[in-house]
């Protein structure tokens, strides 16, 4: 297992000009980071199976696309098509969606070297239907696999699954089920689910569940943010990564990324993954909080080099 701490001091770009390009089997698309004055950028030509080349001309049309999950709720992505048939599935966290800041940098980062992403919301989250529950790390499982099976079922290659924060837990907790994904990445993920709770829930949070049943968590106007159940609480509770991470098989190349400055959670739980994952890299990135921050392209940087490594690992055992 290794472990390598990044320290890089350049700047995620952050503007994109978008244009569209047809395909014979995929519309493609290319997309590169347009670079602040004086800041130089540079993207691998390597081409890896079916892989496009990198974007040479800035250009970027996500494709919005309905996947029916096992409930019948229609989940929505936005895919970002280059025409390679490897694509790599990225999962959001808590209370967020597929529009946050890390779903999108890597999105992009992943298509300037021509892998298609897809980044969609769980049900009950953004665009999705259903309703938003409290925990949910099997049922948002079960999500991804939906999604998983909705591009398979089109002859793609599932070049990756990748989750940031509670979506850490639910690509692990998905690799722990399923079998079928050989590259995750989990980024922030938390090792130990019984932490964190008390900081939304409060202190007396166990005695309040037990008296009415559920807690309204409030937004400071007072208006209800979202309810837990004691069923949602329970399922959180006995949501065992350590357990999980031990029924992933040996083969699943497993890629944990954490900021050293994390204030969610805990540096130490990537720690925690690294001891117990046979097949596991890690990379902790100095500096960088939950949300990464002024860090976006020390972490595309790391996953990028985690998935291309991967995809051209596959390509070989397979020629």
């Amino acid at each position: 297992m290794g472990i390598l701490v990044y320290n890089i001091h350049s700047v995620l770009t952050n503007s994109l000009i978008c244009k569209r390009t047809p395909s014979a089997k995929f519309r493609l698309l290319q997309v590169h980071f347009v670079s602040p004055p004086h800041h130089h950028t540079s993207s691998s030509s390597t081409t890896l199976g079916r892989m496009a080349q990198p974007a040479q001309n800035p250009v970027v049309q996500p494709q919005k696309v309905l996947v029916p999950n096992k409930h019948g709720e229609k989940l929505v992505g936005l895919l970002h098509e280059t025409g390679s048939v490897e694509i790599v599935i990225l999962c959001h966290g808590f209370r967020s969606t597929k529009d946050n800041n890390i779903m999108v940098n890597l999105a992009v980062a992943l298509e300037n070297e021509g892998i298609s992403a897809f980044r969609f919301d769980f049900a009950g989250n953004g665009e999705s239907e259903g309703s938003f529950e409290y925990g949910n790390y099997r049922r948002e499982a079960d999500d991804l696999s939906s999604v998983v099976q909705h591009f398979t079922g089109a002859n793609r290659v599932i070049g990756g699954i990748l989750g940031h924060s509670k979506g850490g837990n639910v690509v692990l907790v998905y690799a722990s089920k399923y079998h079928d994904i050989h590259t995750v990445v989990n980024v922030s993920g938390r090792y130990d689910m019984k932490r964190g709770i008390s900081e939304r829930l409060g202190e007396d949070f166990m005695q309040r569940i037990k008296e009415e049943g559920f807690i309204d968590v409030k937004n400071k106007d007072g208006s209800v943010n979202y309810r837990v159940t004691s069923e949602s609480l329970t399922e959180r509770i006995t949501t065992d990564m350590h357990n999980a991470c031990l029924h992933i098989d040996k083969d699943c190349r497993i890629l944990t990324v954490h900021g050293s400055a994390d204030e969610i959670i805990p540096v130490e739980d990537a720690y925690e993954f690294a001891k117990i994952i046979p097949n596991h890299k890690l990379r902790i990135i100095e500096g960088a909080d939950h949300g990464y921050g002024n860090h976006q392209a020390e972490l595309a940087t790391a996953v990028l080099e985690f998935i291309k490594s991967c995809l051209q690992q596959e390509k070989t055992a397979s020629s």
